[in-house]
């Protein structure tokens, strides 16, 4: 990281392969078709913001293209920032694919600009025949998937829904194999 890098906090990651977060299409075909868990119609990317002029109209540009693209297929997409001061860029749609497009082409112009350190994830909402919220998570930094459940009782998690799911996705999508890394997040916004 050179001087600039560290006055503009920009940084280029090595990130993984984009196509591992377009698994996620495929796997809703089996997780709709196998386990009756549908899509939830919202995804978010979620990163921490930098307060500079460069880096906001980059934002403004990415919703704006984000926007565009979406205006076809009814998809619509909105920011909200959280207490722990992430942002979250939320796109609604009914097509998992138009949510995987949305969601490559924002974290694509994020790392672009040279600002993939701030991204820290990719989630998709879906819920099983009784209702229940599941997530599943794509870890920017290591290029894998997890599921998230979060239990009935505020503040806990399903852990043993997840490890079912991770037991039910296994060859489906690149699952992170250390547990420990599985971390939950709480109060997303879709």
């Amino acid at each position: 990281m050179g001087l600039f890098d560290t006055l503009t906090g920009r940084h280029k990651v090595k990130g993984p392969a984009a196509d591992r977060l377009f698994a996620i299409t495929t796997a809703s075909v089996t997780l709709s078709a196998a386990h009756q868990i549908e899509p939830g119609g919202a995804a978010a990317v979620v990163f921490q913001p930098l307060a500079t002029s460069e880096f906001d109209a980059m934002l403004r540009d990415m919703v704006d293209v984000v926007k565009a693209t979406g205006a076809d297929s009814g998809a619509e997409v909105q920011t909200r920032d959280d207490e722990y001061g992430y942002r979250w860029m939320v796109v609604r749609s009914s097509s998992i694919e138009d949510l995987a497009v949305a969601l490559n082409a924002v974290s694509s112009s994020i790392e672009t600009a040279g600002y993939g350190e701030r991204l820290l994830a990719a989630v998709f909402a879906f819920a099983d025949a009784h209702g229940q919220r599941i997530y599943f998570i794509y870890n920017y930094k290591r290029g894998t998937w997890y599921p998230f459940v979060p239990a009935a009782q505020s503040g806990t998690r399903n852990t043993e829904r997840e490890l079912q799911l991770k037991a039910q996705m296994d060859g489906e999508l690149p699952l992170e194999s250390e547990l420990e890394r599985w971390f939950p997040l709480w109060g997303a916004p879709i």
